[in-house]
């Protein structure tokens, strides 16, 4: 894949997304010649297993992208504001996880199932996308392409892995309580800087992020701004309800299409069969659909439960499941990452 070297530097390695990162690197047999661990000054001197080698994860600073090709942040917004310039200063290709340059408009914001000649445009800084929009555009493209989308509304069902490893433990503890007969005690959902923590244990939380003037969350807003954004389309209107559920790993998603050219139902079907990145799991006969904890682990972006509206001629509903650290962060930042290798015939 490569003939020369490709150092890489993951920032955020002990993270969940950054330990993801790095063992996709390796599922991936990734033409990495040296593999560099960041992360912060607490975090410095930790060992991490690599494939068969233990790595010792280094402090997070400028100096430490000298030499670096491709850098891989996952650390929060303000390292990524702090840090990603001073990479791409010494030559490296900053593909960042963050929502920190997703909407700036010299920062390629990339799915690669759907836009991957966007990488073309980069000035240094590629942009990860929200995981709920990845999955969900992932499933949408095929639809873009040959009908046109005029409308989507989605509701999203997000696990708690999306709100870190905090939020997993507040949903076993939670839930154990809830078992036990005791008083559930939360302390980081739904927002953990917001006063009000509520159990996601046998519970179901409608807000993700903080709320904003017009009454959504911030992220339902990066929903409807990063899908206009990836599709180079402000025309599409796009109502999301995001939504925390009491699961570990994968989010799901109702999505409502509204195409603007007809089509035949089974013609749907065949071309999400086809599209690059989709698993299409729809038998109701057989109960078979789409599941969070089949789809953890996986790469793909799982489709079903795929129908016309009763009303609306051109209304198309489905479901859409996938491992929101890998194809939702992760894996959609090392396909990035190979398609420039590719691309620049490294």
């Amino acid at each position: 894949m490569t003939n020369r070297k490709v150092n890489v530097a993951v920032v955020g390695a002990t993270g969940a997304v950054g330990q993801a990162m790095i063992q996709t690197l390796v599922r991936r047999n990734f033409p990495y010649t040296s593999l560099k661990l960041l992360a912060s000054a607490r975090s410095a001197g930790q060992q991490i297993a690599v494939g068969d080698q233990w790595l010792t994860v280094e402090e997070a600073t400028p100096e430490a992208f000298e030499g670096i090709d491709i850098a891989l942040f996952s650390a929060g917004g303000d390292v990524s504001l702090r840090l990603a310039p001073e990479a791409v200063k010494r030559g490296a290709l900053v593909i960042d996880n963050t929502s920190a340059f997703r909407m700036h408009n010299d920062v390629p914001l990339v799915v690669p199932e759907v836009n991957a000649h966007a990488i073309d445009r980069h000035q240094g800084i590629i942009a990860n996308p929200n995981c709920s929009t990845i999955q969900m555009v992932v499933a949408l493209k095929p639809l873009y392409d040959h009908y046109g989308i005029s409308r989507v509304i989605v509701s999203t069902y997000q696990a708690a892995s999306g709100a870190g490893a905090k939020a997993i433990e507040d949903l076993l503890s939670t839930s154990r309580q809830f078992l036990q007969g005791e008083n559930m005690e939360a302390h980081v959902l739904p927002v953990s800087k917001l006063p009000n923590h509520y159990p996601l244990g046998f519970n179901v939380l409608p807000q993700i992020d903080v709320f904003e003037e017009n009454g959504f969350t911030k992220e339902e807003m990066k929903m409807v701004n990063e899908t206009r954004k990836i599709f180079e389309d402000d025309s599409i209107a796009v109502t999301p309800t995001a939504v925390r559920v009491p699961v570990v790993y994968g989010h799901s998603e109702a999505v409502y299409v509204e195409t603007k050219k007809p089509f035949v139902l089974d013609d749907v079907k065949k071309l999400l069969q086809q599209a690059q990145g989709v698993i299409v799991q729809d038998d109701p006969q057989a109960q078979l659909y789409p599941q969070a904890i089949q789809a953890a682990g996986e790469l793909d972006v799982f489709v079903g439960r795929v129908r016309q509206d009763l009303d609306v001629p051109n209304g198309l509903s489905m479901w859409v499941v996938a491992d929101n650290i890998l194809k939702g962060a992760a894996w959609n930042a090392i396909q990035i990452a190979e398609i420039w290798l590719s691309k620049a015939g490294l």
